[in-house]
């Protein structure tokens, strides 16, 4: 049998294929970045030893974005890293504006690498005549040429299915679960809280990973950015209480829980949260609370001077390896295995 040798197949044999039609096209790994989060993108760049793609984001002189793509990504698996936090609307225009310039400059494959998603929380009907912005959000994200999304602990995990496109989900938990198994807590004396109801499974897990207890805080909603928090569910008398929830914004339902955790008994109060929005007086708050430390990684930039309680994580490693998962088709949920 006669068996043909083809020497450009070979020459590419050490690198990603990718099948487009009935032919196997190189492809190359870029990462790019906006202006919401240069440093982490600079962090997974190291981390999987690729340079960072080059390109202009600015602005034009009647605040409109500026965007021009540098490098040659003809052909090229590209990842922007751009998390929509603060200000949410430049930074998804700059997401938007990148996409469109990368696929305008036939690049094979988009994904949007966002750590935070930002109007993750408008995710449902809540009441009358109000949008489901993260729906709307995820269309407009789509309708850009995205290819597949890559984000970490979204508020609702339902909004995958607002996208038509693979969507990975990450979680920090484990990121954060290894800092506090590193402290050597005991496990009998540690109880995980849930802050509300919505997020006991996340409490549950992270309980699991930890060997500890769990507890519940029961919290009614007095208005869309004040909570009332009435009674902890649980024992917490006498023990380390480790609150954890997906993400801290203005700091009143954890500063709340944590003197719910305190008038219950509880001994010491920590927090840890995947993603530290700290809006408004959030610093303020948790200053002000009984919480020790709170600890968050950098889905988010981190830009208060008094954050002396704060401890960040970095979810770098965790993000590069994923996009070099991506990148080469193996399985994302290995990760969380």
């Amino acid at each position: 049998m006669n068996i043909s040798f083809n020497p450009w197949i070979s020459a590419f044999a050490g690198m990603t294929t990718k099948k487009r039609g009935n032919l196997f096209m190189p492809s190359s790994l870029k990462i790019f970045s906006g202006n919401a989060h240069p440093d982490l993108a600079t962090e997974i760049s190291a981390e999987l030893k690729t340079p960072l793609g080059r390109a202009n984001v600015g602005r034009f002189p009647d605040g409109e974005v500026d965007v021009k793509i540098l490098d040659n990504v003809r052909g090229a698996d590209c990842f922007i890293v751009q998390p929509t936090c603060y200000p949410a609307n430049d930074n998804l225009v700059e997401l938007l504006l990148l996409v469109d310039a990368l696929r305008r400059a036939s690049a094979w494959r988009i994904t949007a690498v966002i750590p935070y998603f930002g109007y993750g929380r408008q995710d449902r009907k809540a009441e009358p005549r109000v949008p489901i912005s993260a729906k709307l959000v995820s269309n407009v994200i789509q309708a850009a040429g995205i290819d597949r999304v890559l984000t970490m602990d979204l508020h609702a995990g339902q909004i995958q299915g607002f996208f038509d496109i693979p969507v990975d989900h990450l979680y920090a938990n484990p990121v954060l679960s290894a800092y506090f198994l590193k402290k050597k807590l005991d496990p009998g004396t540690l109880v995980v809280v849930s802050p509300d109801a919505g997020g006991v499974e996340r409490a549950r897990s992270f309980a699991k990973r930890m060997e500890s207890g769990l507890a519940i805080i029961d919290k009614r909603r007095i208005s869309p950015h004040e909570a009332n928090v009435m009674h902890v569910i649980g024992d917490v008398r006498g023990k380390v209480a480790l609150i954890i929830d997906d993400l801290v914004d203005t700091g009143g339902t954890l500063a709340k829980a944590a003197q719910a955790l305190k008038d219950a008994g509880a001994t010491q109060i920590l927090a840890a949260a995947a993603h530290g929005v700290l809006a408004g007086p959030a610093i303020e708050r948790l200053n002000a609370s009984p919480v020790e430390e709170l600890v968050i990684t950098n889905s988010i930039p981190l830009l208060h001077k008094d954050a002396r309680k704060i401890r960040v994580l970095s979810v770098a490693p965790l993000l590069a390896e994923a996009i070099q998962r991506i990148h080469q088709e193996r399985s994302i949920s290995e990760l969380f295995v």
